[in-house]
């Protein structure tokens, strides 16, 4: 099969993002033939224990992966996202994809045109593709697995609980389970919330909601996602547009799957989701909001020149008052942490990347190579080149 000519067709088809590449680089990526600028030397992913998989960037932007298991290639599908696009998410896939900031006006309108998928959409074009390239069938539902097989396996029995409440019209009480379930999703805690589902039977009901076990687990899940949004996410710190986008789109492939076992894989997902949506909001404890904001902003333009004005005026603030405020509350200066990031961002680079000296140093605005070899040899005790060397061969 002419793999290149396959993934050109699927991307025009379904109007998602398709690459093609091996464990050397990239072969073809529909982005940036669509946009005619140059394929990203990083690779953003191989699959570990899976065929397929899918993984998170970060809540927002979500990549899959299906191996071609007769040769060395891998497609990987995405950027997908399940919200509408923000300037910081293009700035976080920039960042993410080392793409220079000059394509970021481009890029924004490609992205924006990527049609919105839940995760369990994303999973059932993952399942498609393994069965074309591979000729194998997984269900959407075992992919969906990967994210938490034994809180799945609970869902399950929490499914039979219900059934068996309704035929012997039984009830109980879930408030005090439903109040220390939404309080983990509010504090974003995403690996306490899987401790706690562990622990506990999913206990999302009280009564009965309809007359058959499929709309009462549809009603069921509508009742859970209001309730997640509503008492976990936004008082969590996410935004209210962003919380109804969410919620609208879960409800929405709620109410297409036929399947309890499904209703109940995606009710976990969407639990998980806005807690990790809430858990991105978080500030560090000993850390002010306009502090968090400045680390933020730095983090996210590690590819652009940026001064201390720069950074004072991201929280509308004078330059004497974010430098004090700054040392004060992390013990360094503003300037510091801005190098600290960018030789952060510059290991990345010279580990999955094949750029020269001269394109990461021009890439994250040092200025000048033999400025960024020193600084790199002074923070590191190595020169870029030993580093790139030590951190491929592991």
């Amino acid at each position: 099969m002419d793999y290149v000519l396959f993934v050109k067709n699927y991307s025009a088809i379904t109007g998602i993002p398709v690459n093609l590449i091996t464990e050397n680089g990239p072969i073809y990526s529909s982005l940036s033939e669509q946009l005619n600028i140059p394929p990203t030397s990083s690779v953003p992913l191989y699959p570990a224990d899976y065929n397929p998989e899918f993984r998170f960037v970060s809540p927002d932007i979500v990549f899959g992966a299906v191996k071609i298991e007769t040769t060395d290639q891998y497609i990987i599908l995405g950027p997908v996202f399940s919200v509408p696009i923000t300037d910081a998410i293009v700035r976080e896939y920039l960042h993410d994809s080392a793409t220079p900031l000059k394509y970021k006006e481009i890029l924004a309108e490609a992205l924006a045109s990527i049609p919105r998928l839940s995760h369990a959409q994303f999973c059932q074009h993952l399942v498609f593709l393994h069965q074309c390239v591979n000729g194998k069938e997984i269900t959407a539902y075992e992919l969906m697995q990967q994210r938490a097989p034994q809180q799945l396996k609970q869902n399950q029995q929490h499914v039979k609980l219900i059934t068996d409440n309704m035929e012997n019209n039984r009830t109980h009480n879930t408030y005090r389970f439903e109040r220390e379930l939404f309080q983990l999703v509010q504090n974003g805690n995403a690996a306490a919330l899987q401790d706690f589902l562990t622990a506990n039977t999913l206990e999302l009901e009280e009564g009965k909601l309809a007359q058959t076990p499929l709309r009462h687990t549809k009603n069921l899940f509508i009742v859970t996602a209001i309730k997640t949004a509503m008492l976990g996410a936004i008082p969590g710190g996410v935004g209210v547009e962003k919380t109804y986008q969410l919620l609208d789109l879960y409800i929405q492939e709620c109410e297409k799957l036929q399947s309890i076992e499904k209703i109940q894989a995606l009710q976990y997902s969407m639990i998980l989701d806005f807690c990790q949506q809430a858990g991105e909001t978080k500030i560090p404890d000993g850390i002010s909001s306009e502090i968090y904001a400045c680390m933020n902003f730095i983090r996210t333009h590690t590819n652009d020149t940026i001064s201390v004005d720069d950074v004072a005026d991201s929280i509308q603030r004078s330059s004497s008052y974010t430098m004090k405020k700054f040392k004060e509350e992390m013990g360094f200066t503003i300037g510091s942490f801005i190098t600290r990031c960018k030789l952060e961002e510059a290991k990345s680079l010279l580990t999955y990347s094949e750029k020269s000296l001269a394109e990461i140093s021009n890439y994250l605005c040092f200025s000048s190579q033999p400025h960024f070899q020193s600084l790199f040899k002074k923070q590191y005790h190595m020169t870029p080149l030993e580093y790139r060397k030590k951190s491929q061969k592991l």
